[in-house]
């Protein structure tokens, strides 16, 4: 079973590098706990096309049940804008800390 990366993004004007990273800690830790939902990563995005976040999930099935309408309201009602949500099965992954590649979550051999 293939991974899922959803790329989250609002249209929202690029915040200061301290706003940044004072609003990605307060709901960080949202994010640890939902390790135990298939959330593999999150990496919090801020720059001149907006500001959202790159989520790495076990299966797509564990990105859909996160990224409900419920949950799209919430964003929309929290940030004044709906998010844009991209999503992709990710099949490899080069894991250069463990040295790894990684198919469907496996790590293999080189070819």
């Amino acid at each position: 079973m293939s991974q899922c990366i959803v790329i989250v993004q609002f249209d929202l004007p690029k915040r200061s590098e301290e706003q940044a990273i004072r609003g990605a800690v307060a709901t960080a830790p949202i994010y640890r706990e939902l390790a135990r939902k298939g959330l593999i990563r999150k990496n919090y995005l801020n720059g001149d096309a907006g500001t959202g976040g790159v989520y790495f999930w076990e299966s797509r099935a564990d990105a859909e049940a996160w990224f409900t309408e419920e949950r799209i309201a919430q964003l929309t009602e929290r940030f004044g804008v709906r998010p844009r949500l991209t999503w992709y099965d990710t099949h490899v992954t080069v894991e250069n800390p463990a040295e790894e590649i990684r198919v469907n979550g496996r790590a293999v051999e080189p070819a």
